[in-house]
């Protein structure tokens, strides 16, 4: 029976088995943000211990920066301490850091593919759930909590519980306007939220080997959203193309002997496997969420349920998103109104992401009263997208265009939902309050489908502005 990548990347770092039964884990890269790490900074300097290798720990700047102005100190006096923070841990203990205003600044999940820190076969850890993108180079890759985060930095090690491994066949060819964000909305209403608890999810299938390594990070990103501890896809042509030139990639003769290693931690084709969930990627249409988790979502022909379509055990909570986003049960997902309209986040923030927006927007304008922003994952998107005159597209269009960072994904910068707002969202989740407000509400789908719910003012299929053209 041959091996799986899991089996192989979890056997080459583990360290011992411990008593508990879990592993201890060495770590290749820890990714460390403004947000987790100064209590994991203030813990280590309690015990008076280092980091143990610098080298392996890379920090950068993302959750709570403004997108608009970053005039110092920050109006928000938290996010002002937490960023003084981060640059004081990284300049005491050696670490690189990614500032504010550096061209390698960035969201961490975006930063670390676009400098090839990101690589087949390594074990990657960030005080961050979405550390799962990094999955989709065909590393493990998961995010952990504070004190994991200290852990990591003083022993480069981790503590972790053996994983079930379900594979993911996604069949056939994605329908033009469908993207990797409604394969994984699809999944996570397929499999539900807590359908992936124990499991890392491994991603393949002809429309998963046909996506970019930009796709398959949106499909690996939200592989949390399911309950699974990670997601990855097999290191393929693709992955190599990708990560050559890169920054931190390995060049000449290294270059090849790193692509024949890589080729080697792909699962075997007799690699065994706890579970295997199989779907049409072909009868795909575009996603919206109607709900409070991104498991509830239907095709945007589709309708949203009523509490009595529902199986008895799940009522309570069709009931109570109903009533949180306000349907009544049974109306159309196309055709509901929004107000604000984001493209962004780790989930939908690069260069492709704001391609295919731009692409929907181009020559149209955004309806009357809705706020709409683009905001690129990394000041490098934004450089390039800007290169290829994208900020212009979305500006006239009557897009915000803004600075790198986090933005309205969440509720950790100026960017935030007011009141009932409802927001078309390129983000990960529609958790009540996510957005800023605690009464806002989220619409997840892809990010050509944002644009068009911008330009109509409601959600609407964008197959019908692409004109079926991919």
């Amino acid at each position: 029976m041959g091996r799986s990548l899991l089996r192989k990347v979890w056997d080459l770092h583990a360290v011992r088995t411990l008593p508990t039964g879990q592993t201890q884990l060495f770590v290749g890269l820890h990714l460390v943000h403004e947000v987790t790490s100064p209590q994991a900074f203030a813990m280590l300097r309690e015990q008076g211990w280092t980091v143990a290798f610098p080298s392996r720990t890379v920090a950068t700047v993302d959750h709570i920066i403004p997108t608009k102005d970053v005039a110092r100190p920050f109006a928000d006096s938290r996010a002002e301490e937490m960023l003084v923070s981060l640059q004081q841990n990284a300049r005491q203990y050696g670490v690189p850091l990614h500032d504010l205003g550096a061209p390698e600044q960035g969201i961490v999940h975006v930063i670390g593919p676009e400098l090839g820190l990101t690589q087949p076969g390594m074990t990657i850890a960030c005080g961050d759930s979405h550390t799962s993108t990094h999955g989709a180079f065909g590393a493990l890759a998961f995010g952990i909590g504070t004190s994991q985060v200290r852990d990591v930095l003083a022993s480069q090690c981790l503590a972790m519980d053996p994983m079930k491994l379900r594979r993911i066949d996604v069949r056939g060819r994605l329908a033009p306007g469908v993207y990797a964000k409604d394969v994984i909305l699809a999944i996570l209403r397929t499999l539900g939220v807590k359908g992936g608890v124990g499991f890392a999810y491994e991603y393949g299938g002809e429309a998963v080997s046909a996506m970019s390594m930009e796709e398959r990070m949106t499909l690996c990103n939200m592989s949390i959203e399911g309950g699974a501890r990670a997601g990855y896809v097999n290191p393929d042509e693709t992955t190599f193309a990708y990560l050559k030139g890169r920054p931190a990639a390995p060049e000449g003769e290294a270059w090849a002997r790193a692509v024949a290693w890589w080729r080697t931690m792909a699962s075997d084709a007799d690699a065994a496997y706890d579970d295997r969930v199989s779907l049409d990627g072909s009868a795909l249409e575009p996603q919206v969420t109607w709900g409070i988790n991104p498991g509830q979502s239907t095709g945007v022909s589709g309708r949203v349920p009523k509490v009595a379509d529902a199986a008895p055990e799940g009522r309570a909570q069709v009931a109570e998103a109903l009533d949180y986003m306000g349907f009544s049960g049974g109306e159309t997902i196309a055709g509901t109104r929004i107000d604000v309209a984001f493209i962004g986040s780790c989930t939908n923030g690069r260069l492709s992401d704001l391609r295919e927006a731009a692409r929907v927007v181009k020559g149209r304008k955004v309806a009357k009263g809705v706020r709409a922003l683009a905001v690129p994952g990394s000041n490098a998107v934004r450089a390039a997208a800007e290169k290829e005159g994208l900020d212009a597209v979305f500006r006239d269009a009557g897009f915000e265009w803004r600075l790198a960072g986090c933005s309205m994904c969440l509720a950790m910068n100026p960017d935030r939902l007011v009141g009932r707002e409802v927001c078309a969202s390129s983000s990960n989740r529609n958790f009540k309050g996510r957005q800023g407000s605690p009464t806002g509400r989220t619409l997840l789908m892809s990010p050509a489908m944002v644009a068009a719910a911008a330009l109509a003012g409601e959600v609407t299929d964008v197959r019908t502005v692409l004109g079926g053209a991919r």
